[in-house]
């Protein structure tokens, strides 16, 4: 209903193609919106809602040993995933619906390709989605209800298209969050509080998933024809592209550990 409502409302502006699914693994997600970002010349929304297992997922740049407690993951066999946009280091599960924009530099008049000024807009789009929900906020490069963060995002950027993705906070495990070190380089609204005190849940604001989910479709109206698409469509152009975003091995976690110590035993030694 809200995609047929939002299609109608955006006639004659650009084609947004949409696409939800649900439990579909963030490594198979990932590997589809990079394909998209790369080879595709349509904009899309992507909406997944949650996934199992639990699954940490690290910026491009991201140091695991700053970021990962490396020893509790390797002891519960939790995946490690490298993707291919910036940003910081999550962990994701059923508890968490994941958004992602795919746009063409031209798709929105007016907007700059630059991270600052993607992470306005998307801003402003989800103020609309909140709407009556909460205190809602864009805090430096987090979405929060008041002080507390429930959305995290990431960027990339190529000659003619950006991509940003979010994973939000439905619900989360917060024995999960042990896995995660507190970063280094934390936004200054956190203000060195701990998992527990810097995040909330989107339950305790909004009445269902799908009145999340309706929102955004609804606020993309504004700026799009939004015309959903199957699944299976999408993936049958799914050849011959080779992306960056990897899974980490155990192999790979275990070289970082005794990287680490062999670099403690040098400054020992010298």
């Amino acid at each position: 209903m809200a995609a047929g409502v939002a299609g109608v409302r955006g006639a004659g502006r650009p084609l947004m193609r949409l696409l939800t699914m649900s439990g579909a693994p963030i490594l198979r997600q990932l590997h589809l919106e990079e394909r998209l970002l790369r080879r595709s010349g349509d904009n899309w929304c992507i909406i997944n809602d949650g996934m199992a297992p639990a699954t940490i997922v690290m910026g491009v740049s991201g140091r695991v040993s700053e970021l990962v407690e490396i020893q509790p993951v390797l002891r519960d066999q939790v995946p490690v995933i490298r993707r291919f946009s910036g940003g910081g280091t999550v962990i994701v599960d059923q508890g968490t619906v994941f958004v992602t924009f795919i746009c063409s530099k031209t798709a929105i008049a007016g907007l700059q390709p630059f991270p600052r000024d993607i992470m306005s807009w998307t801003g402003q789009l989800y103020e609309k989605v909140f709407d009556g929900f909460g205190e809602f906020h864009l805090r430096e490069n987090d979405y929060a209800f008041s002080h507390r963060k429930f959305g995290g995002n990431a960027q990339s950027i190529t000659k003619d298209r950006w991509v940003h993705h979010t994973s939000f906070l439905w619900d989360y495990d917060m024995k999960s969050m042990d896995y995660l070190k507190i970063p280094k380089r934390a936004p200054d609204y956190r203000l060195a509080r701990n998992h527990t005190d810097f995040l909330c849940r989107m339950k305790e604001y909004m009445p269902s998933r799908s009145v999340f989910t309706e929102g955004i479709i609804s606020a993309l109206g504004d700026h799009f024809t939004v015309q959903p698409t199957e699944l299976e469509t999408v993936l049958s152009d799914d050849t011959g592209f080779k992306p960056s975003t990897k899974l980490l091995s155990p192999q790979d976690l275990e070289d970082i550990i005794a990287s680490k110590e062999s670099h403690k035993v040098q400054e020992v030694q010298a």
